[in-house]
C-alpha cells in the first residue's frame, strides 16, 4: 500500500482496502454462524432447546418492558417505615 495518505489515491485505497476488511469478517461471522447453527440442528433435543430459548428470551423481553415503562418501586426503607407505622397504629409493637 503507498504511503499517500494526504493524496486522493491514498484515501481511495484505504476505503477499499476498509470494505474488503470488513467484508471478510462478515463472510467469516457469517460462516460461524451458519455451523453453530448446523450443530445445533443436529442436536436431539433441539425442541427443548427452542422452547427454553424462547422462555429466556420473553423473560428478557418481559424484565426490558418493565425497565423502561414502569414506575419507580418505593424505597426499601420507606416501605419498612410504613410497616413500623402501621404496626405501632394496630399496637403490635
Amino acid at each position: 500500500m503507498a504511503q499517500g495518505t494526504g493524496r486522493r489515491g491514498g484515501l481511495d485505497e484505504r476505503a477499499v482496502l476498509l470494505a474488503a476488511g470488513l467484508a471478510d469478517l462478515a463472510v467469516s461471522t457469517l460462516g460461524s454462524v451458519l455451523g453453530a447453527a448446523r450443530g445445533l440442528l443436529r442436536r436431539s433435543d433441539a425442541a427443548e432447546l427452542a422452547a427454553e430459548a424462547e422462555h429466556d428470551l420473553m423473560a428478557r423481553g418481559r424484565l426490558a418492558l418493565d425497565r423502561h415503562t414502569a414506575a419507580v418501586p418505593p424505597a426499601h426503607l420507606e416501605i419498612l417505615a410504613r410497616h413500623a407505622l402501621a404496626r405501632r397504629a394496630a399496637g403490635d409493637v
